[in-house]
């Protein structure tokens, strides 16, 4: 069930339900109405904070990525450098695959409703490019001779990672962070060309 009143600003914790809605019940699942009840705020609550459901949605995009923000903290981002890269990425994937997959599942619900909403394309695609600029950086620093390309090579790697054992046919149980580690240093190593 999703999370009840907790004592965190009411903003919050309206996101927070509704993430917590997409992933239990999916897009069908998040009313205005199912998040009052989940959180267990007075009816019209989250109304008053989100008028329209686009509005909601963009509430829920915006937590979704403050969220995902914090799944890596600042002081364990890597630093340019291959093994730091697959560390500090491997880390990040093994949180949401064990502490947070949830966060996973309400991803993927707002990025299919993105896909059918303009309005929420955009919204949802300058949210994703924060999390994006900083690989660019990163593989740019490491030597990557088309960092653009090999970012879009190693978040869809990332991404079907999380997929696959969030959702898909690997979900009974994630990789350890070795493994991960190791996955993503071989996709890394191709990438530039270490010898």
């Amino acid at each position: 069930m999703a999370a009840r009143s907790t004592g965190a600003p009411r903003a919050e914790l309206i996101a927070d339900t509704a993430l917590a809605l997409l992933a239990e019940r999916g897009m069908r699942g998040l009313t205005h109405r199912a998040v009052d009840e989940a959180a267990g705020l007075p009816q019209g609550s989250t109304s008053n904070h989100a008028r329209t459901r686009l509005a909601l949605l963009e509430t829920a995009v915006r937590r979704q990525a403050e969220r995902e923000a914090q799944v890596l903290t600042p002081e364990e981002m890597p630093v340019p450098g291959t093994d730091s890269i697959a560390a500090g990425l491997a880390l990040a994937l093994h949180r949401y695959l064990t502490q947070q997959p949830q966060l996973v599942i309400s991803r993927y619900e707002l990025a299919l409703e993105a896909t059918r909403r303009p309005e929420l394309r955009t919204f949802y695609d300058e949210a994703g490019r924060r999390f994006r600029e900083p690989v660019t950086a990163l593989l740019r620093a490491a030597g990557s001779a088309d960092p653009e390309r090999h970012t879009l090579s190693l978040v869809a790697w990332c991404e079907g990672v999380m997929f696959s054992c969030a959702a898909g046919s690997f979900h009974a149980a994630a990789p350890t962070h070795e493994e991960l580690t190791r996955g993503i240093d071989e996709l890394l190593s191709g990438m530039l060309a270490r010898h």
